[in-house]
C-alpha cells in the first residue's frame, strides 16, 4: 500500500512505530536495560509526552517486539550457517596442516642447505688443503695441521674421507 492510500490513523501508528523503535535502541545502547525494559521505558516516556495513548503504545510495542523477535531468529540462523559452513574445528585443522606443510618443506630447505654445506666441508686424500682439522668420516680420527698440505690417508683406518674443521 503506497503513502497517500493510508488513512491518518495508520500514519500515526508508523511514526509511534518509528519512535518507540529509535528510543528503545537508545535505551538498549545505554546498556542499562533488557528489550523489554527498554520497550516498555520508551513507551512510557513517550506516552507521557500526551501524544499517543497507553493503548496505542502497547499495540505498537507489540509489533515492535514481533519485528524484533524475528530479526532475533533470523540473526541465529545466520550464525548457526556461518558456523556450520565453518565448523572451527575444520579451520584449526587446515591451520595445522598448513603449518606441517610449511615446516616439512623449509625441513626439506635446511636439510638440502645442511647438505650442500657438508659437502663443501668434505676433503679427500691427495688434495690440498689449508692449516686446520681433518676429521675421519669413518673412524672419527683427528688430524691438525699448522701448514697447507696434502691429505694422507688416515693414520688409523687408511680411509680416504674427511671433514674439515678450523
Amino acid at each position: 500500500m503506497s503513502d497517500e492510500k493510508q488513512k491518518p490513523e495508520d500514519h500515526e501508528d508508523v511514526g509511534l512505530y518509528q519512535k518507540l523503535a529509535d528510543r528503545t535502541a537508545e535505551i538498549l545502547a545505554e546498556g542499562k536495560k533488557t528489550l523489554d525494559g527498554a520497550l516498555k521505558k520508551a513507551s512510557d516516556e513517550i506516552t507521557a509526552g500526551g501524544e499517543y495513548s497507553r493503548e496505542q503504545a502497547e499495540k505498537i510495542s507489540a509489533y515492535l517486539r514481533r519485528d524484533l523477535s524475528e530479526v532475533g531468529k533470523k540473526a541465529l540462523q545466520a550464525r548457526d550457517a556461518v558456523l556450520a559452513a565453518v565448523e572451527p574445528h575444520r579451520v584449526v585443522a587446515g591451520m595445522q596442516s598448513g603449518l606441517a606443510k610449511l615446516l616439512s618443506t623449509a625441513a626439506d630447505v635446511l636439510s638440502e642447505l645442511a647438505g650442500k654445506s657438508e659437502q663443501g666441508l668434505e676433503f679427500k686424500t691427495g688434495e690440498v688443503t689449508s692449516p686446520g682439522t681433518l676429521t675421519c668420516k669413518d673412524c672419527g680420527k683427528e688430524m691438525h695441521f699448522k701448514a697447507t698440505v696434502r691429505i694422507p690417508p688416515c693414520p688409523q683406518c687408511h680411509k680416504t674421507v674427511f671433514r674439515k674443521s678450523y
